[in-house]
């Protein structure tokens, strides 16, 4: 403004030449960019089924490389049905349109059911119930005794026992859990348990989940504090199948395309979980890890054996967060999935924390960044491609920023300090803006996904959206658009043009080469063979808009007269055109340069 007025006596022109370069070295678009992207990921993501109750999470879905998944629900369809019953001394493979349960395995269905919550979502509670209430000769289900007491499952006896006061007024006590806790009920011997084992990891290598069944009775009026003090009758035992989900399989080959590491994390029986992960096509060459091994080591070979094992079994909910914690150590960006209360530390220490949302846990989803609706591991999958899709759109985006923002503040200083008449004042910078921002906010959102976007590793997770190099190019691209915006401005003055002819010249170039700068930025490939892809309607419709409100405020004599422009014929409006392009499509060329592509985001 001082050198304006000082050097031609108009300060009026000179503080709106200042407020002009004021405006166009704020970049405003910075903030609203950030918030646009993340709140239509989040939105996006809900149409996966994926809900980020988290912003920030959104775009740091793209950086994880370690995915720590349950079986139940995850990785299987959590649709449970008893498939095999098993007294010892006869099997009994269960068809699904079985209608009759044989007398035979009346009493361990019975004992089953009496173990079981009667009023339950849990799908193998359910299972038993259905397989319960078969019509057969033999057994009643008792469902008019009383309930006395519950024994929950605890960490040291996985297993749920329920008293029952019977007609006689005798206390009954079913359980049902894992088969070495029910065996260990039961005080059986070396050769029964021995047997009994040899049965469950039969059923475990067929992928089924193995619950053990026993029995016992007192005379006691009330029920026993430690149910270690009855003694159990062992029934047999119960295999649930729960069938792998059918996209699974291939979701996690694309994981694995992707860098991606998958371990799976279940508290079933080792061969069951053996059985799954083959299935899944999870890796186990290196063995399935349990829960009591895991607690046998000290920190460094706990942290050998969680990386080199991808499949952990007998897990308990607090060896999920050592593992986490482990994981984190060694560089990992952890995805933990979890349903439970005790869940919950470990979703907390996780990078991205991810709640079952269908039977999880209030507190599992209050400590999570993420809830998965409907608990498919391809859902997982699918998030994770849009958390690379919603990064990659926005650091083109910042790249965009960052270029465009040259040419506006070099034409509102670099005209006055070469003692050539003011170009730009505030309105012309707030119309430049009517393109900038939808260009940079929606149009970027928009952009396809990469054809290789689950072909690459996962990015580092102190990688940047606009680091040094994404702001270098911006500003390098930017100088391209300047210097061609110049010498449209330079040019007519030279050839005896008028300014408001010169003016308009230059703006011409400027809005073309802001228009192209897009289409420049949301592609990795050279604008000759990617100019005219499919998937960039929003582009070309908010280049037709801009183009039009361009054209109006050159034509229309009110809005000409405000902005100071004039209609120059077309063939200087053809070559201030092709002014703005060149300057584009000669940026573009940078493309060909490897460590361009590399600071774009190419593998």
């Amino acid at each position: 403004m001082i050198w304006i007025g000082l050097d031609s006596g108009d300060w009026m022109e000179g503080a709106l030449a200042a407020i002009a370069l004021a405006m166009a070295m704020l970049p405003e678009e910075f903030p609203v960019v950030l918030t646009v992207f993340l709140a239509l990921g989040a939105w996006r993501l809900a149409l996966v089924k994926v809900l980020a109750r988290r912003p920030a999470v959104v775009e740091m879905l793209g950086a994880a490389n370690l995915l720590c998944v349950d079986k139940t629900g995850t990785i299987t369809e959590n649709r449970m049905r008893v498939r095999i019953l098993d007294t010892l001394t006869a099997r009994l493979d269960i068809a699904p349109a079985m209608d009759t349960l044989p007398k035979a395995f009346a009493e361990l269905a019975g004992a089953a059911w009496l173990a079981t919550r009667h009023v339950s979502t849990d799908p193998m509670d359910r299972a038993v119930d259905d397989l319960a209430h078969l019509p057969r000769d033999g057994v009643d289900l008792h469902a008019d005794w009383p309930l006395e007491r519950e024994y929950a499952l605890t960490p040291d006896l996985l297993a749920t026992s329920y008293a029952w006061r019977r007609a006689d007024g005798k206390l009954a006590i079913a359980t049902k859990g894992a088969p070495e806790a029910v065996m260990s009920l039961c005080h059986l011997g070396a050769d029964d348990a021995k047997r009994i084992h040899a049965r469950v990891h039969a059923l475990a290598r067929q992928g089924l989940r193995v619950l053990a069944v026993g029995i016992g009775a007192t005379s006691r009026r009330t029920p026993p504090e430690n149910i270690h003090d009855l003694k159990f009758r062992f029934l047999g035992l119960v295999g649930f199948e729960d069938p792998v989900r059918a996209t699974v399989p291939s979701a996690v080959a694309e994981a694995r395309r992707a860098g991606m590491t998958v371990k799976m994390i279940t508290g079933d029986y080792p061969e069951t979980a053996r059985a799954i992960a083959a299935q899944a096509g999870i890796a186990s060459g290196d063995g399935v890890v349990t829960g009591p091994e895991l607690a046998k080591l000290d920190d460094a070979e706990f942290a050998d054996r969680a990386l080199a094992a991808d499949v952990f079994a007998r897990t308990m909910p607090e060896q999920k967060l050592r593992l986490v914690e482990a994981f984190k150590r060694a560089g990992r960006v952890v995805a933990m999935t979890g349903d439970g209360v005790n869940d919950a530390p470990a979703l907390k220490a996780a990078h991205i924390g991810i709640a079952i949302g269908h039977g999880g846990t209030d507190v599992a989803r209050e400590a999570a960044g993420i809830v998965l609706l409907d608990e498919d591991f391809g859902r997982l999958v699918a998030a994770i491609r849009m958390g690379r899709r919603i990064f990659d759109n926005l650091r083109k985006a910042m790249i965009y920023i960052a270029a465009i923002h040259v040419p506006i503040a070099g034409l509102a200083l670099l005209p006055l300090l070469f003692g050539l008449p003011p170009l730009l004042f505030p309105a012309h910078v707030v119309l430049t803006e009517m393109v900038i921002d939808p260009m940079s906010s929606i149009a970027f959102e928009t952009t396809p996904e990469d054809d290789d976007i689950m072909e690459r590793p996962p990015r580092p997770l102190s990688e940047s959206i606009a680091g040094v190099a994404q702001i270098a190019l911006g500003l390098t691209q930017g100088a391209f658009l300047l210097a061609a915006a110049l010498a449209a401005y330079w040019l007519p003055l030279t050839w005896g043009f008028e300014i408001d002819e010169a003016r308009t010249c230059a703006f011409l170039a400027l809005t073309a080469g802001n228009v192209g700068l897009v289409r420049l930025n949301d592609t990795r490939r050279l604008l000759v063979v990617d100019l005219f892809a499919r998937g960039h309607a929003m582009f070309w419709a908010i280049a037709m808009v801009a183009g039009l409100i361009t054209a109006a405020c050159i034509m229309e004599p009110n809005l000409s007269g405000l902005f100071g422009f004039a209609w120059t014929g077309w063939p200087q409006t053809l070559g201030a055109l092709a002014a703005g392009l060149t300057a584009v499509f000669a940026a573009d060329l940078l493309k060909l340069i490897p460590a361009v592509r590399r600071v774009m985001g190419a593998a």
